[in-house]
């Protein structure tokens, strides 16, 4: 079992910044694939940035490209989110989410085993 705890989330202007944390704890951290997803008030959750065991392949949403950053620290058992050029429509609860395999590359909700209570992030316009 491996269990997730976000951190990082908060107020912030349009246009500011904010980073994210994901602490890991139980199994081996380094075997997982990490993933961040969102999700606004009414809407469902979402697919946002997912990250290689190895931290050396990345993937992001279309939305959020260029402005978002993933990343990992495998001796830490971390993995973050670094959200730049915030916009009002990037506020949401976000989380963490680990899966068992070898690949990064799914964006479904489904395909991902573990996941965070979720940090709220507001961006106010």
């Amino acid at each position: 079992q491996v269990q997730l705890v976000e951190s990082g989330g908060g107020l912030v202007q349009a246009g500011g910044s904010l980073r994210l944390s994901c602490a890991a704890s139980g199994r081996t951290f380094s075997s997982f694939p990490m993933a961040w997803f969102r999700q606004a008030p009414g809407k469902e959750r979402e697919f946002v940035s997912a990250i290689s065991r190895s931290g050396i392949s990345t993937y992001y949403a279309r939305s959020v490209q260029g402005r978002f950053t993933i990343s990992r620290d495998n001796d830490k058992n971390t993995v973050s989110l670094q959200l730049n050029s915030l916009k009002p429509e990037d506020t949401a609860v976000y989380y963490c989410a680990g899966r068992q395999g070898d690949s990064a590359l799914y964006t479904g909700l489904k395909d991902w085993n573990y996941w965070g209570q979720g940090t709220q992030v507001t961006v106010s316009s």
